[in-house]
């Protein structure tokens, strides 16, 4: 008896052993790591009659602290409250071509983790790639176009 129960107990275990491996194996396999991509959004920035006005707007009945150049809300991060991050919200006037090619009155910014490689991946991908890679002492930017032909600005912040 106690030999039969021996047998059935290593006969189980030698399942168990085998069904995890063929998981773990497996699971590497057909799931590659992929790289991060977007981490979040870094800017809003939309055309508009008079960017003045519009600050002006938006502190007094919004409370933002506007400057020329709009507002930024500073943030931390949720993985590590001792990284900080901002999102900038920006009017731009009616008539700038900053958006172009896109004929859309807005533009989106967003955040994103090693620029040079994710340029390379997009290009892969047939994105459509704007123009090429800037550096500044707050960031590293890139356009990009969707599929509708809003042009997106990729944003490599340093924080």
């Amino acid at each position: 008896m106690k030999k039969a129960i021996l047998i059935i107990l290593i006969t189980a275990t030698s399942f168990c052993f085998g069904f995890a491996f063929k998981a773990i194996t497996s699971e590497q396999n057909t799931n590659p790591v992929k790289m991060k991509r977007v981490t979040g959004i870094g800017g809003v920035f939309f055309k508009c009659k008079d960017p003045k006005a519009i600050n002006a707007w938006y502190k007094t009945h919004l409370g933002f602290e506007t400057s020329p150049y709009g507002t930024s809300f500073k943030w931390r991060q949720m993985e590590d409250s001792t990284k900080k991050g901002l999102t900038q919200w920006n009017p731009f006037p009616e008539k700038t071509k900053y958006f172009e090619p896109s004929p859309k009155d807005f533009m989106i910014n967003y955040r994103v983790e090693n620029l040079e490689a994710l340029v390379e991946e997009l290009k892969k991908e047939n994105v459509t790639i704007v123009d090429t890679i800037e550096t500044y002492d707050y960031g590293k930017f890139v356009h990009i176009l969707d599929i509708e032909g809003n042009k997106i600005q990729l944003w490599e912040p340093i924080d």
